[in-house]
């Protein structure tokens, strides 16, 4: 079955470069187009499409007064947001992600019109294809009859599964956890909503996050969850000493690593080394970096995101015993990243979202 799409944005030029990049994906229909947020609202209400691109920044009514009414709606159709890479595009991606949009490209700054093509459609088709994989996951799920709920597990049950998986990969490791590091793409930012805020001012580790996002965007997504957190969140420099209770995100468009620094600390380096799995900054990269040089002290946190970016990093931090912790399928918005890493058998702990936190706090107490 086609996945039907509108397209919407206010100038004939991206119109045109969407549509035609949209065209060359298989098992795409587009039904039409809309230059307003006004006339993309009456023609969601007419066609019913199943996903929409979305341009955030329109004259008359913006993408996120889109989004809203549309939630306001209870409207069914998927949104990928379509945005410019600036600090006031950055921070609105961010906005439209919270208002339930799946996922973001960015519009190029400049090139031929065959670059700008060709720009998009890698952009666009791996997260059309993440699209209609939930969908059609989630069609599936719908048409499944309800079964009879299992006898509920004793109270404690689960608490104490977990904690024995906690115990022996500490007995496995070499001490109590020094660093927490956590890996995410696609939902990552509201995920990361969910959790960061949520991690106790005392948690006395440092926590380094890989969201896979473009330059400038981390930025904003610091300076959010900075603004709602009870630990500091910024964006990582090169050199930055690590310190307790401050989470650093890796800049969009650079690598992170940890390494060792004098006097017995720790510092960060952001490089221009390559990408890997088409990303930087990778998972895999800053991952492999801890195990080097924190081996059996770190906690490994998968969240959800396309691809398998973080499995391998995983390995090598699984052969000297850290914990590793898994955001569950059913809270995921793509189950790529977390269910690699749990088909791998490098996963300690699989949590819903809601409980990534408290999971990742008992993973530093030990308790």
């Amino acid at each position: 079955m086609s996945l039907r799409v509108l397209v919407i944005d206010d100038t004939v030029l991206f119109r045109r470069v969407i549509s035609e990049a949209l065209t060359g994906l298989p098992d795409v229909e587009i039904i039409g187009t809309a230059s307003s947020g006004k006339t993309a609202l009456a023609r969601i209400a007419e066609l019913n499409p199943d996903l929409i691109t979305l341009d955030i920044e329109m004259p008359d009514m913006s993408g996120l007064e889109v989004l809203a009414e549309m939630r306001r709606r209870a409207s069914q159709t998927g949104a990928i947001v379509v945005s410019a890479l600036t600090v006031r595009g950055g921070e609105m991606t961010l906005r439209a992600l919270e208002l339930g949009a799946f996922d973001f490209i960015t519009k190029p700054a400049g090139g031929t019109l065959e670059e700008n093509q060709r720009a998009i459609r890698e952009e666009l088709a791996p997260a059309v294809k993440a699209f209609a994989h939930r969908r059609e996951i989630r069609s599936i799920l719908r048409g499944q009859p309800v079964l009879p709920r299992p006898a509920p597990a004793p109270a404690g049950a689960k608490d104490n599964l977990n904690g024995v998986a906690r115990r022996m990969g500490q007995l496995a490791g070499r001490g109590r956890p020094e660093i927490v590091v956590i890996g995410v793409s696609t939902g990552g930012p509201v995920a990361l909503g969910e959790v960061i805020p949520k991690l106790p001012r005392d948690l006395n580790v440092p926590v380094l996050i890989v969201q896979h996002m473009p330059p400038t965007f981390t930025r904003c997504l610091a300076a959010s969850l900075d603004a709602r957190s009870s630990i500091r969140v910024r964006e990582a420099a090169d050199n930055d000493v690590l310190e307790p209770n401050v989470a650093w995100i890796a800049p969009g468009g650079r690598q992170m690593k940890v390494v060792a620094g004098p006097n017995g600390t720790r510092v960060l380096r952001i490089t221009d080394d390559p990408p890997e799995n088409n990303c930087r900054p990778a998972v895999d990269y800053l991952f492999r970096s801890v195990a080097q040089c924190c081996p059996g002290k770190s906690v490994a946190v998968i969240m959800t995101g396309m691809g398998g970016d973080g499995t391998l990093g995983l390995r090598l931090m699984k052969r000297d015993g850290c914990t590793s912790i898994a955001q569950d399928e059913a809270t995921s918005v793509v189950f790529g990243m977390p269910g690699e890493a749990i088909k791998a058998g490098v996963v300690d702990i699989v949590s819903p979202l809601t409980g990534l936190s408290a999971e990742i706090t008992r993973a530093v107490r030990g308790c």
